[in-house]
């Protein structure tokens, strides 16, 4: 039996939006799906589909492992040829997808499963309830959907639902829907809300979207700087200040409650409890922009220490005291209640000062501006980024408001040359989604003494050209097989590149790096030229502090 649109409206309508948003390549296809479905879906769906498309995910009550099991009991497949389908797939929630037989069960269709909100809400309930009842529910839903469908509700059970989308381009879909300015929506359905609890209705007029009082603002982000200083014109017209490496969020003073917010909506205040001693410094109505960062006696601290601080779940007294976590301010989004974002970036910043003076706190410090009368001068400063602990410069239009999402021409952000350092290819594996037939992921060693250590993975950096080149090479020089990696011959020299460098027990190579990524393939390099763990541990001592 094939069920139409009616009689399993919801779910398939969505599977259809989340498979025409991953295949379209154009704006205006994509916005005009996005329009459809908030035209001829149900209030309960959209709230889910806003919610899942902004990064609130329900919490995952079925495992993978589970999953495993129950695909393999409907195909009868052996766990080897399981595991090789997998690897050959790449991702997990499409694998089952395809392996599942086709068709779908009148006898097991589920009336009450027409909607996306269905399925969540009895996802959500599976926390509690014994496998048994757990199995029951995911083999009866997947007996009743179609290989779209089942691909979907495998992505929403693993928690592994990434659309190629931006959240900006849903704003923009809403606010068509709305009648509503897109910066206005985007701040609507900001902060802490329950899609299981809130109207569609609610949340875009803005009384259901979470508590006002802890509600942030959507965050204004920087493009890279593009072409010279010169494009800018008068260096009077920009103020500069050092680009921090850290968490960007938001501190919130409004009644008596402060809260924190990271830039991917995360509500981080229980992670950072020396912020409270903000909220008796800080007037109520008071949004702060600005980097969470690890401090200690006035001293910005590598990122790799405020890791330590980042995924504990309890902070103990000496968390607090090896790693404080500063906050440099250097927006003002609200003053007094006030939304201050259409003031001028020179206005707002005159306030923020006498607001971070006031308050006198040595972990609230203010982003503290580079001086330069020239581009020259300010292309001098730039050089010492590093050694400051910052990954560069920003440079902000001092008449600039503070607007919603990426936009060109007001802030530009200007990183200083990555750290670089040439490695050989030792190990590869098959990636994921349209790379899932292709090697793609690599794992790189240096040289020590007569030893190869590997030292990083990367998986970004080359084109679809020398990807292709690569998983050549490496489906011809494989040496060993481990489950779905292989030990390549170690010939390719590609130069590595990254952002810094920090001291690490895990890894055999004592060090981590921070965002690598392959910068070039070094053919004119043979392995013998790559260059040695000694370099590294150099580059450890100077700019790993």
């Amino acid at each position: 039996m094939v069920l139409n649109e009616n009689s399993y409206g919801g779910m398939r309508r969505f599977a259809g939006l989340v498979a025409k948003l991953g295949t379209s390549t154009k704006t205006n296809d994509k916005l005009a799906a996005l329009d459809r479905y908030f035209n001829e879906a149900a209030d309960s769906d959209k709230v889910w589909m806003i919610a899942l498309f902004s990064g609130r995910r329900p919490k995952r009550t079925v495992t993978t492992a589970q999953l495993w099991e129950w695909c393999r009991e409907i195909t009868g497949l052996p766990a080897w040829l399981f595991e090789e389908s997998y690897h050959t797939v790449g991702d997990l929630a499409e694998t089952i997808a395809l392996l599942l037989p086709e068709g779908v069960t009148a006898e097991l269709a589920v009336a009450e499963g027409e909607s996306l909100a269905y399925y969540l809400t009895e996802l959500m309930g599976l926390g509690k309830k014994e496998e048994d009842a757990k199995k029951a529910f995911v083999q009866r839903c997947w007996a009743t959907m179609n290989k779209e469908e089942r691909f979907v509700f495998n992505k929403l059970i693993t928690g592994g639902f990434r659309i190629g989308i931006s959240q900006q381009t849903v704003v923009n879909a809403l606010a068509r829907t709305a009648g509503v300015d897109a910066a206005i929506v985007a701040h609507r359905i900001s902060g802490d809300w329950d899609a299981a609890t809130t109207p569609f209705a609610a949340l875009l007029s803005g009384e259901g979207a979470g508590s006002e009082v802890s509600r942030p603002y959507p965050f204004y982000l920087a493009y890279a700087l593009e072409g010279g200083l010169e494009d800018l014109g008068d260096p009077g017209e920009w103020q500069a200040e050092w680009k921090w490496d850290g968490i960007r969020g938001q501190v919130i003073r409004r009644g008596d409650v402060l809260v924190v917010w990271s830039r991917g909506e995360e509500l981080m205040t229980e992670k950072f409890p020396e912020y409270q001693e903000f909220a008796a410094l800080l007037p109520a109505g008071t949004v702060l922009d600005g980097e969470i960062i690890g401090m200690k006696d006035g001293v910005v601290m590598p990122f790799a220490a405020l890791q330590t601080r980042i995924g504990r779940k309890n902070i103990t007294k000496k968390n607090l005291t090896e790693v404080p976590v500063g906050f440099i301010a250097y927006d003002l989004l609200e003053w007094g209640g006030e939304d201050w974002r259409s003031r001028s970036l020179t206005e707002r910043r005159m306030q923020l000062a006498s607001i971070v003076a006031e308050a006198g706190h040595p972990l609230l410090v203010l982003s503290p501006v580079v001086s330069f009368a020239e581009w020259s001068q300010l292309a001098t400063a730039r050089e010492g980024a590093r050694e400051r602990g910052s990954e560069g410069i920003m440079l902000k239009r001092k008449v600039s408001p503070y607007q919603v999402g990426r936009k060109r021409g007001d802030w530009w952000k200007w990183k200083i040359d990555p750290l670089v350092i040439d490695a050989v290819l030792v190990y590869a594996q098959k990636g994921h989604g349209r790379r899932s037939n292709l090697y793609t992921d690599y794992t790189f060693a240096v040289r020590d003494g007569e030893q190869l250590v590997t030292f990083t993975k990367a998986y970004s950096g080359l084109t679809d050209k020398e990807l292709a080149e690569v998983d050549a090479f490496v489906k011809r020089n494989s040496l060993e097989k481990f489950g779905p990696v292989r030990t390549v011959k170690p010939e390719l020299v590609f130069e590595i590149a990254f952002e810094g460098i920090a001291a690490s027990a895990r890894h055999k190579s004592g060090v981590a790096l921070r965002f690598p990524r392959i910068n070039r393939w070094r053919k004119d390099k043979t392995p013998a030229e790559i260059d040695t763990l000694e370099a590294l541990k150099k580059m450890l001592d100077i700019y790993g502090k």
